[in-house]
């Protein structure tokens, strides 16, 4: 039977944070609000979870799981070759609507789906969401909806679609906007906007210049 947690109060709040990181320790799947919509969170590094994450969603491993951190520290132990660039740009836009393509360090052991070897990561400008992840640790988490069906902006919707397949949500309110995170890759050696978001290209390029569009 899934919990519910009322992020408005105090005491609810630091239950539910507390259930929520003792859960994603358990394996299990926890719904948090993040600063775009509600998402669906496992922990990263147990590949049964982020299976029953995908199983959740119906979504396959060829859209791979990407992963929120609570700090940009938190990026040294896991990603590799990380541009000037990129490191300008999370200066600049994290905590943020910002997810950023990289790759990954060869040596971590987890399996977030059909990466080939890199990790879309992201910094969320959510207090509960920060605060779960600096408890907890990196997270692999996707937005809390079916497959094929709109992004939830409200746990109400999230609980809707996904059930008692989660065991812990997080009820924080409505998210300001639908509007997803912008997606840049830094793999290059030119960062490449893949999906305007909250932010747009003209914004990224105050930042980076040399920023090029996807076709």
């Amino acid at each position: 039977m899934a919990r519910r947690y009322d992020c408005g109060d105090a005491t609810d709040r630091k239950t539910g944070l507390r259930e929520a990181a003792s859960a994603v320790r358990r394996g299990e799947l926890v719904v948090l609000p993040t600063d775009t919509v509600y998402g669906i969170g496992a922990d990263a590094f147990n590949a049964e979870a982020v299976g029953d994450l995908l199983e959740a969603k119906g979504r396959g491993r060829t859209m791979p799981t990407p992963v929120l951190v609570g700090s940009p520290n938190t990026l040294h132990g896991l990603v590799t070759d990380f541009s000037e660039m990129a490191w300008e740009l999370v200066d600049a836009f994290w905590p943020g609507a910002l997810t950023l393509v990289a790759r990954h360090q060869p040596s971590l052991t987890w399996d977030l789906g059909e990466t080939r070897g890199t990790v879309a990561v992201r910094m969320p400008l959510h207090p509960v969401a920060i605060e779960l992840l600096t408890d907890f640790g990196p997270m692999a988490v996707s937005s809390a909806n079916l497959t094929g069906h709109p992004s939830p902006q409200d746990c109400d919707a999230a609980q809707d679609m996904l059930g008692d397949s989660v065991s812990v949500y997080l009820d924080g309110g409505p998210t300001p906007a639908a509007v997803p995170s912008s997606i840049v890759d830094v793999t290059g050696k030119v960062p490449v906007l893949l999906r305007a978001g909250a932010l747009t290209a003209e914004q990224l390029r105050e930042v980076v210049p040399d920023l090029e569009v996807a076709n």
